[in-house]
C-alpha cells in the first residue's frame, strides 16, 4: 500500500473516531463536523508524522524520476533537431 493511501486513510479515520466521539454530546451537527476537522488535523500533525514523511520522500522520487526523463526525452529531441536534413 502507497504511503499517500495510509496517510489518506489515517486522516480520514482520526476525523471519523473524534465524531464519533463527539456524536453523545448536544451541539450543532455542523459545530461537531467543524470541531472533528480541527481536531483531527491537530492530531494528524503529530501521530501520522511518519507516514507523512514516507508520502513526501515518495513524491519527492517521483518528481525526481519525471524531472529526469524530461530530461532525458528534451536531450533526445535536441539531438535529432541537430542532426542536418539531405
Amino acid at each position: 500500500m502507497s504511503a499517500a493511501v495510509k496517510y489518506t486513510l489515517g486522516r480520514i479515520g482520526l476525523f471519523v473516531v473524534i465524531f464519533a466521539a463527539l456524536l453523545p454530546v448536544s451541539m450543532n451537527i455542523f459545530l461537531k463536523l467543524m470541531l472533528a476537522l480541527a481536531f483531527s488535523a491537530a492530531l494528524s500533525f503529530f501521530l501520522l508524522k511518519g507516514w507523512r514523511d514516507e508520502m513526501a520522500g515518495e513524491m519527492a522520487e517521483a518528481t525526481e524520476r519525471r524531472r529526469a526523463e524530461k530530461e532525458r526525452l528534451r536531450s533526445a529531441l535536441a539531438g535529432e533537431d541537430e542532426q542536418p536534413k539531405p
